[in-house]
């Protein structure tokens, strides 16, 4: 029988990373206050505070899903836009969230390279939405790092938060892998979110070793205003919040997240090196943080699905995408190369 392997499939796939695992065992003993009265989500939002080295407002959801689609309706009245790139997960993988939780809300799509949103054509885009009968433009979206694995620079970030200022716009930070364009970065978290002119991060834990919960982070505090409501409508409060809380503070205690993080992009470089180099695989895509897009036919794909490898088929015909986690081991990644090329 064929043994199925989710090693690369994506980071979701892998387990909960020790430190987070712990925490969880901890806060489990005993009682406690619920609905976030609890030491260890006090302990999170001041943790988070220091991370972020300012003042802001934290508050836990249970998927990234929810904590796009939340802090844009806080965002954005039902009659504005949402700008973000055409392949943005909030375009192609929520199922209308955004436009559900806002009430109507449109999503103004733009194109770019490598995943990232073209400044010019959201110029454009602005210039265009400009009259009644359109969708007036309220926030600029990007996603840190991309659908494609890339990651915008500081530099990047700033002509967008620019734009948006310019435009009476505020920014919404998609940051599902924010630990992984930290590590790819290599700076302060400060310097690529409230620095730069980000109002809201979406801060993902899921994808770095949580089992579940998502962080909200208004770093401009006018916008947050009631947010607690909106979490509890949408039923994203949770009433054994320690449990979300407490796996964050396992993460987040001796930065944890952060060696997570790059474990996860060392081990994508790694990969990706290897499919070259061994296996004469094109690699489409930078490789910026944890994901790897490679370019195989069908055959091979059959081949490695008949090896009991599991992964995604991502854009294009031939187009796949390979995650690497805080969990790829070198034994993942050479049992897949020697897949690769005995079936290339």
């Amino acid at each position: 029988m064929t043994i199925e392997r989710h090693e690369f499939a994506s980071d979701n796939t892998a387990p909960i990373c020790p430190e987070a695992w712990s925490a969880l065992q901890e806060a489990n003993t005993g009682y406690a206050a619920a609905y976030g009265e609890d030491r260890w989500t006090a302990r999170v939002c001041d943790r988070i505070r220091e991370v972020f080295a300012t003042d802001c407002d934290v508050y836990f959801v249970f998927t990234g899903t929810a904590a796009n689609a939340l802090a844009l309706a806080q965002m954005c009245q039902s009659f504005r836009g949402i700008i973000c790139h055409q392949n943005a997960h909030i375009q192609t993988d929520e199922c209308g969230g955004p436009e559900f939780f806002t009430g109507g809300s449109k999503l103004l799509l733009v194109g770019g390279g490598n995943g990232k949103i073209d400044i010019n054509q959201a110029k454009a885009l602005l210039m265009r939405q400009n009259e009644l009968h359109s969708h007036k433009p309220g926030v600029i979206s990007i996603a840190q790092a991309t659908e494609f694995g890339t990651v915008y620079t500081r530099d990047e970030i700033a002509a967008l938060t620019e734009l948006a200022r310019a435009n009476e716009l505020f920014v919404h930070m998609d940051g599902a892998r924010f630990a992984n364009s930290i590590a790819s970065l290599d700076c302060a978290p400060r310097t690529i979110t409230w620095e730069v002119g980000v109002d809201v991060l979406c801060f993902g834990g899921t994808k770095d070793g949580t089992a579940a919960g998502e962080l909200v982070i208004f770093f401009n505090k006018q916008v947050s205003r009631e947010f607690e409501y909106r979490v509890k409508q949408a039923g994203q409060l949770g009433s054994k919040m320690r449990f979300l809380a407490a796996a964050w503070l396992g993460v987040l205690e001796q930065d944890i997240w952060l060696q997570n993080a790059k474990h996860a992009d060392h081990s994508a470089r790694q990969l990706a090196h290897r499919l070259q180099s061994e296996a004469k695989v094109e690699i489409v895509f930078p490789v910026q943080a944890n994901a790897v897009f490679a370019r195989m036919d069908d055959e091979l794909v059959r081949g490695l699905h008949a090896c009991g490898w599991r992964f995604y088929k991502f854009i294009e015909p031939d187009v796949y995408r390979l995650m690497c986690s805080w969990a790829t081991t070198e034994n993942s990644i050479g049992d897949f190369i020697r897949d690769v090329t005995r079936n290339h």
